[in-house]
């Protein structure tokens, strides 16, 4: 049977994952409840995102949902666990999937570092231009204007001289 996810949601009392869906061959609307169990505010939410996902008994209710937003969802709970309010722990998610291009990444650990490139990976995947995609363009031209002053590099001022 194929399902069709509508809304999935976060109850943080009793923790449960609340999945809206419809079945294909009918029209009707649906709601399944999935218990968190074992889920502790040290627990990793990616960890139990892929479990949920992968697990026997939701799997094929879950294929409509993303990996990204079961874990948000358990990020989200698990700042409820923390006592932190619902803005605070969408604020920490947020930062958390965002890179501050300030950021020395050359200072970060390699876990640290690999967390960041998976979100560099998916923000290129999701702005990729595809040769199917309708507005795809195959030769871009642009014209830089010509009047106003180069700015110069201190490294490429008597280097080229020398060479």
């Amino acid at each position: 049977m194929t399902y069709i996810a509508k809304k999935c949601g976060v109850c943080f009392e009793p923790p449960s994952i609340i999945l809206i869906y419809t079945e294909a061959s009918k029209d009707k609307t649906r709601q399944r409840i999935m218990p968190v169990r074992n889920f502790s505010m040290f627990s990793d939410c990616s960890m139990a995102a892929e479990q949920l996902k992968n697990n026997s008994r939701h799997k094929a209710y879950l294929e409509g949902v993303s990996l990204c937003q079961l874990q948000k969802l358990y990020s989200l709970l698990k700042g409820h666990l923390r006592g932190e309010s619902l803005a605070e722990s969408l604020e920490k998610f947020r930062q958390e999937k965002t890179i501050d291009p300030e950021e020395d990444m050359n200072k970060l650990d390699d876990r640290e570092l690999d967390k960041r490139k998976r979100i560099m990976d998916e923000l290129f995947e999701k702005n990729r231009k595809r040769k199917d995609d309708p507005d795809f363009i195959y030769d871009i031209e642009v014209e830089f204007p010509k009047d106003e002053q180069l700015e110069s590099c201190s490294w490429d001022m008597e280097s080229g001289e020398e060479i």
